[in-house]
């Protein structure tokens, strides 16, 4: 099997991040909630919940589960990533695992790496690499 690669782009159409625990010192616990669609890829639309864990420098560590639905090598149907990243205070990166797919991209395997900033808004760049049975 070949590993193949899709640099994309998903346009952020809904970003709800809510505080669920604060300190005095600036540090909080939070989760968000976000939507996201393709920009004419083959990726349609995709959601993705993180929990995410404020420093008081105001840089950040979170985790996160994405849905995606979309076609790949014109087979459609459905993926869902595991990912870690930071925020830098600049700069959001992330490392994701394919840890499930469905429909026509059953059997897919893969991960995935993000890296945007506030420049990329409302555009969050992503780079699948990928091998489909």
């Amino acid at each position: 099997m070949t590993k193949k690669k899709l640099d994309t782009k998903l346009e952020i159409k809904k970003w709800d991040e809510q505080p669920y625990r604060e300190f005095d010192d600036g540090r909080k616990f939070t989760r968000a909630e976000v939507a996201l669609e393709g920009t004419g890829d083959g990726l349609d639309t995709a959601r993705f919940e993180s929990l995410m864990y404020y420093h008081a420098d105001g840089t950040s560590t979170f985790i996160s589960l994405m849905h995606i639905d979309g076609a790949l090598d014109d087979r459609s149907g459905s993926i869902v990533l595991r990912t870690e990243g930071r925020f830098d205070g600049t700069t959001a990166s992330s490392k994701s695992e394919v840890i499930d797919a469905t429909g026509d991209l059953a059997g897919l395997t893969g991960t995935a790496e993000s890296s945007s900033t506030h420049d990329d808004y409302p555009l969050m760049p992503l780079t699948l690499r990928y091998e489909l049975k």
